[in-house]
């Protein structure tokens, strides 16, 4: 059931991250600009699963799971520990600044804290690859990253412009 959940988890947190550069690659096809708006739900589900891991964690063990934060072992890259703590704790710090009272609260540092999506994203991804041999996770990488870069390359005028004739300087 868990790695179950973790995939459906890190399937949810794709749908996420590839939403919005797929609408701003893809500008014809009209019903995906709608589909942006549902990011936020989304990626709570996702969030909600990873942090339903942590509390079960806490409550199976408090003592233990608490006392290993501070262990050296807990933060090592050995069986890359480090990407997967990292991740579990960029998904926490998701959750709880998904709503509309820290986006008051954090004014314009509530969208650079939302930039942890990426964090969480591909260190996930990292551990899940390397850890479960999860395939699958390696084309959500590639889509992810291929799209999330034609997105910039577009909204920087670099690609698909109207005028092809026109360069772009900085």
């Amino acid at each position: 059931v868990y790695l179950w959940l973790y995939g459906v988890a890190h399937f949810a947190l794709f749908l996420v991250m590839l939403i919005r550069p797929l609408a701003d690659v893809l500008q014809g096809v009209t019903w995906l600009r709608p589909l942006v708006i549902l990011r936020k739900g989304v990626g709570v589900f996702s969030a909600s699963i990873i942090v339903s891991f942590i509390i079960a964690k806490v409550i199976t063990d408090p003592s233990g799971y608490i006392g290993s934060l501070a262990t050296i072992e807990y933060w090592s890259f050995n069986q890359l520990a480090l990407f997967a703590h990292l991740a579990d704790i960029s998904a926490l710090l998701l959750l709880i600044t998904s709503n509309n009272l820290s986006k008051r609260l954090l004014g314009k540092n509530w969208k650079r804290l939302q930039r942890l999506s990426y964090i969480y994203f591909y260190y996930s991804a990292l551990y899940v690859v390397a850890m479960f041999n999860e395939a699958i996770v390696i084309w959500y990488v590639v889509i992810v990253t291929l799209f999330t870069i034609l997105a910039w390359l577009r909204n920087h005028g670099y690609l698909f412009t109207s005028n092809t004739n026109k360069t772009k300087t900085t």
